[in-house]
């Protein structure tokens, strides 16, 4: 098999031909491997016939259908790197992406070259754009329409392991979005582990939450259906209309943040049903609890499987556990403070466990490793973990520890490996929160496991907020209550600091507050923006600071 996922494509083209490899569920409309593989050999000539090169970075903002798949397959072949980045993030973090990166070639719906056309100085290294659907004219052909009547194979590009294939964006969960720089080799090592490790390939239909998982789906000779929702704001999806989809067409697997499954967890057990054909279900982007996935056990047919893989954008995935192994073991465990088990590290990744430092590690030394049990910064390396950040020396620098010829990333998250050589999560390093007075140290998710468990709490969130009287950073609970409760706030809160008090984790921490809705980032509507809720919270505690 190539390394080029833009060739797999063609393989398997040639394999299961007029079989259907893609579905938009909002159209209906469908294209067998076949057309699939044309459409992108379309795209290929008419964008390398507008000078579109390898090595020229492109910069795609096209909505999940039919087209974002094919010209994604389209720029692999050519070898020209495409540019990824959430559109729900907000302007500024987007315009501050694309400075970031330089693109050379632009690729967008009407209203996407609006937004070029806004602001001419951040785009001023696109030397040429491609308009995606019909602009009367006004934006240039639409090369969408062009495709449909383009007809000939085009030899994709035969890359080295070293050659650029993506530079896609971190969710800027703990700081602002950084472009993550994917080789060709990194995406084919994520399929293989894919293929190998989750038994994904002909037969199996995946409906993925995250458009560019349909890449890994088709490139595997899966049927992939594009679900009818927003992909920026997973936990607002429809939950009729994506159980509609996977009912419809027979969706086997499916791949989606905790906040999506919650919602849809919700709906089947409120109805009493169960979605018969998904076999396999991957939750990731934020820690997976046990209720949840008691719930959608409860929803799915009783030989189906739930993985909960681990990693990050720069680093995905690089361990994994089944949902069984947590309800039946781990979990209560997790209740307890113990933190969140994500799993075994998966074939060809090493994870150990280091003290933590907020500075640049310049050298290793594997004598440095922490004992089983002792909680400390986790680093990993294998052949899914990325090289570097496209124009940022100073993260590479601080997320990199080099390691003779290889070298080690720093996930940026703490946690510990048990007796068993389980990861065990234990939030951001970022997150923890040293006590000016005391010097003990929080950690975010063992501490809001404490809260976690009270009925009328739906999230907790530690955080660190600064108090003049003691000259630096204290800690404060935060609670995000279920909705719709009859509980008072006043009463929760004080079961709350109850439950706290008898907590040796948290026993010594005195401030307490509610939050309607926790901000969450967006692409996973999961991870909680602890930054903001600081900030929040000083305004709130002003005076008693």
């Amino acid at each position: 098999m190539s390394i080029n996922i833009g060739q797999t494509l063609a393989e398997c083209a040639q394999k299961l031909g007029k079989q259907p490899a893609l579905i938009e569920a909002a159209t209906g409309h469908t294209l067998t491997f076949n057309e699939l593989n044309t459409r992108a050999d379309a795209f290929a000539h008419i964008l390398s016939d507008g000078g579109v090169r390898p090595g020229k970075k492109v910069m795609l903002m096209v909505k999940p259908s039919a087209d974002f798949i094919c010209l994604t397959f389209a720029l692999f072949k050519i070898g020209a790197p495409v540019i990824l980045i959430d559109p729900g993030m907000g302007y500024k973090n987007l315009l501050r992406c694309v400075k970031g990166v330089n693109p050379e070639f632009f690729i967008g719906i009407p209203k996407a070259q609006i937004f070029r056309l806004l602001f001419p100085k951040v785009f001023s290294t696109i030397t040429k754009s491609f308009c995606c659907g019909n602009s009367f004219g006004l934006l240039g052909v639409d090369i969408c329409k062009k495709a449909r009547t383009h007809r000939g194979l085009y030899a994709a590009f035969n890359p080295v392991a070293d050659d650029l294939a993506a530079i896609i964006f971190t969710t800027g969960s703990t700081g602002p979005p950084k472009g993550v720089r994917y080789e060709h080799s990194i995406f084919y090592a994520q399929l293989r582990l894919i293929r190998d490790y989750y038994k994904i390939g002909p037969g199996e239909i995946d409906q993925p939450a995250f458009p560019l998982f349909a890449l890994f789906s088709t490139a595997l000779g899966a049927k992939a259906v594009i679900p009818d929702m927003d992909p920026t704001r997973p936990a607002k999806v429809d939950p009729e209309r994506f159980i509609r989809s996977i009912e419809k067409y027979g969706v086997t697997y499916s791949f989606g943040s905790p906040a999506i499954w919650n919602v849809i967890g919700n709906f089947c057990e409120k109805r009493d049903t169960r979605i018969q054909t998904l076999k396999k279900v991957l939750m990731a982007g934020a820690p997976v609890s046990g209720d949840l996935l008691c719930r959608m056990y409860d929803v799915l047919p009783r030989d189906a499987e739930i993985h909960t893989p681990y990693g990050a954008t720069e680093s995905l995935p690089i361990v994994s556990i089944e949902g069984k192994e947590i309800t039946e073991d781990t979990w209560a465990l997790s209740k307890k403070g113990k933190g969140t088990c994500v799993g075994r590290s998966l074939p060809g990744i090493e994870v150990q466990i280091i003290a933590i430092r907020d500075t640049i590690i310049e050298g290793f030394d594997s004598s440095s490793f922490l004992k089983q049990g002792d909680i400390g910064e986790i680093i990993v390396r294998g052949d899914v973990v990325t090289r570097a950040y496209e124009n940022n020396a100073q993260e590479n620098e601080m997320a990199k520890i080099p390691d003779g010829d290889t070298f080690w990333h720093r996930m940026g998250d703490v946690g510990y490996l048990d007796s068993q050589n389980r990861l065990w999560f234990c939030g951001r390093r970022a997150h923890r929160v040293v006590d000016v007075s005391s010097k003990k140290i929080y950690y975010s998710i063992p501490s809001e496991s404490v809260l976690n468990v009270h009925n009328d709490i739906y999230r907790s969130a530690l955080v660190g907020i600064y108090s003049s009287k003691k000259k630096g950073i204290i800690p404060a609970m935060i609670i995000e209550p279920e909705k719709n409760i009859s509980t008072p706030e006043k009463q929760l809160l004080a079961e709350a600091k109850e439950l706290g008090a008898k907590s040796s984790l948290i026993k010594e921490i005195e401030h307490y507050l509610i939050h309607p809705d926790f901000p969450v980032d967006i692409r996973h509507n999961a991870k909680i923006f602890r930054e903001k809720l600081a900030v929040w919270a000083e305004k709130k505690l002003e005076a008693e600071l």
